[in-house]
């Protein structure tokens, strides 16, 4: 089953926090879309994250749960230490599988289970990070028919991860702390 509104994926690692942060006002309930966030974290760490996140969109911003509903105007975050996967029913499913790329989560998990469920409804955003994790996720994302982003390395507090991207890939937007409304133009087409 294909969503009737476009999937915005956005992974992360070191420094993408600030990124996501900046991003998140811009999320408005007039956007008919499902955010879902990806950041390596660790399992005992702070759980902030949930409150300082619902602060700064309109959006209902919540931790995903297994067999949560995958519901437009939402933000959702991976939980720490579990694979994130998304269903073609429209629903999430956690996994403890080994560890990808160092991570779990890992941002190619969830980039390759959102393609393969949604293809063409799917957007990718690889942030700020350390290793080339979302690579290969933002890869099947294209395969599949949908769309990719990657943030600008310049503007990268650890530019290795989108540099990995550019570097690999054919991007369809390069993201600048100046063309926001070119991402949310692409997130809405």
């Amino acid at each position: 089953m294909q969503p009737d509104f476009n999937i915005v994926l956005i992974g992360g690692s070191a420094g993408s926090l600030s990124r996501v942060l900046r991003l998140l006002p811009h999320l408005t309930k007039k956007l008919n879309i499902a955010v879902i966030l990806i950041f390596h974290r660790k399992e005992d760490e702070d759980s902030v994250l949930h409150d300082v996140l619902a602060h700064k969109s309109e959006f209902t911003v919540k931790e995903v749960e297994d067999k949560d509903p995958i519901e437009r105007r939402h933000v959702y975050i991976a939980p720490a230490d579990y694979h994130l996967l998304l269903e073609k029913d429209l629903t999430f499913s956690l996994d403890m599988s080994e560890k990808i790329n160092y991570s779990r989560p890992s941002i190619d998990v969830t980039f390759e289970s959102a393609a393969d469920a949604f293809g063409e409804s799917v957007i990718g955003l690889l942030l700020s990070g350390a290793n080339a994790d979302g690579v290969d996720g933002l890869r099947r994302i294209r395969e599949e028919g949908g769309r990719i982003v990657v943030q600008d390395p310049r503007s990268a507090e650890v530019p290795f991860m989108p540099q990995q991207a550019v570097d690999r890939l054919s991007i369809d937007l390069l993201l600048t702390e100046f063309n926001i409304d070119d991402f949310l133009s692409l997130v809405t087409s």
